[in-house]
């Protein structure tokens, strides 16, 4: 029986689940699944700035943290922390691992970055548009399968670092090397994928994203586990998580998650496999245990989703806040004033009221209009210093605009656009990197 761990769902996710799942959880894989579209454009801008930058911010922390769990315990790790720099990670995880004295052995798998195949005539899934026409293109990362990390795993590496990997191909991948199935066993590759996908947004499935009180209650949240996954020569698997950890998995947790992202359950595509979801079975075989079987699907598509970054402008925004009587009136008459100033300078402005505790945290419950509220306003510009001028109009504010003012912000961000695309399979050409550390 194999066992695979899921340790992160996201870049920002806890740190120390994955600890507990490599320490207490016998596990043979764990596998952090730490990108989006977002995350390896925001990547790729700053290995722009920085050759050596490029992978995921928290890099060093899970490394730190993990290196001396997986190494004891003989968990082989699998990540796509590599995000736009997946041998810089690897380089950098040896350098922390000669810092604690231990021996490892890196592989970095490269050769999503596909910025210099596209065809920026090509139109983009969403809008079918041209790609030239978003403005300047600065990322495209194909979405790997399984297949490129294959070779990873046959070279003995006790990590894995990625790129862009498709979220259930990573957990695919040690199903299919350790097992030894074909990669044209379509039901098999249907079955691994279809567990991937329940196991890739970790603290989802075991209630995280699930929890609703009063309606859905989960236990214990402030100490949710996350799963992991037995999985059996064929393909059927128990989604569990470790005792004494928080949370729950039942079918109400697993079906919400086999539905999470997929627009079409007939036909979920990955690069290695298109899914027909309406064969799964889902069985509660014990506390906090879920069989997963009989996945079936379709043989893969001869192109690869490709993930495109392009420079979509700046956003200013501003803040402030109204309480006491009469504070909706008067965010509403700060937003008119902001308005009538900025309408004909911004193509696309937002105004938003927004009522809540923050300012004296609590409620008063006699008052029939809110008792406070926080102005927003947001507007997207072309340059950082049209972007700017929001936030400087609604600091002006406290001096020319409604009374009782106050809390003001204002910031810029550079925004990032996503689009997406498709690009033949054999212009992708999957590498694999070894660098090791021996002490």
């Amino acid at each position: 029986m194999l066992r695979i761990g899921s340790g992160a769902g996201f870049s920002g996710d806890r740190l120390e689940p994955a600890v507990i799942l490599a320490e207490r959880g016998k596990l043979d894989y764990l596998v952090l699944e730490c990108l989006a579209e977002r995350t390896i454009a925001s990547a790729q801008k700053r290995k722009r700035q920085n050759p050596s930058h490029g992978y995921d911010a928290l890099l060093d922390k899970r490394m730190e943290l993990l290196l001396p769990v997986i190494k004891k315990n003989r968990v082989r790790l699998i990540t796509n922390m590599g995000a736009a720099n997946p041998i810089a990670a690897a380089e950098r995880i040896v350098q922390i691992a000669q810092r604690q004295g231990i021996s490892i052995k890196v592989a970095a798998v490269t050769g999503d970055d596909v910025l210099e195949h596209i065809n920026l005539e090509e139109h983009s899934l969403e809008m079918d548009k041209p790609l030239s026409s978003y403005g300047e293109i600065i990322s495209a990362n194909a979405y790997l399968g399984a297949d490129a990390l294959l070779p990873a795993l046959e070279s003995g590496a006790e990590i894995i670092v990625t790129g862009r990997v498709a979220d259930p191909s990573m957990f695919l991948a040690p199903m299919v090397y350790h097992y030894g199935w074909s990669l044209d066993d379509i039901d098999r590759m249907a079955q691994g994928t279809v567990i991937g996908h329940l196991l890739e947004c970790a603290g989802q499935i075991t209630g995280g994203y699930f929890a609703d009180p009063g309606k859905k209650e989960v236990p214990h949240m402030a100490q949710l586990g996350f799963p992991f996954a037995d999985v059996d020569s064929d393909g059927k698997a128990v989604i569990s998580k470790l005792e004494g950890t928080g949370g729950l998995i039942n079918l109400a947790t697993a079906k919400e998650q086999l539905l999470y992202e997929v627009t079409d359950p007939t036909g979920y595509i990955t690069p290695d496999v298109v899914v027909d979801f309406r064969s799964v079975r889902l069985r509660e075989v014990g506390h906090n245990k879920v069989e997963v079987s009989n996945s079936s699907g379709r043989k893969k598509p001869s192109t690869l989703k490709v993930s495109i970054g392009y420079h979509a402008g700046f956003v200013g925004e501003g803040e402030i806040s109204y309480a006491g009587p009469n504070a909706l009136k008067r965010a509403k008459l700060a937003g008119e004033i902001i308005y009538e100033r900025l309408k004909d300078h911004f193509t696309e402005l937002r105004i938003d009221y927004i009522g809540s505790s923050s300012v004296h945290r609590t409620s008063f419950h006699h008052y029939s209009e809110p008792y406070e509220i926080r102005l927003r306003v947001a507007g997207k510009a072309s340059t950082k210093e049209q972007a700017e001028q929001i936030g400087l109009e609604v600091e002006a504010l406290y001096t020319n605009g409604p009374a009782g003012g106050g809390g003001a912000r204002k910031y810029v961000n550079e925004v990032i656009g996503i689009i997406s695309s498709l690009i033949p399979r054999e212009k992708v050409k999957p590498h694999v990197t070894i660098r090791e550390c021996r002490v």
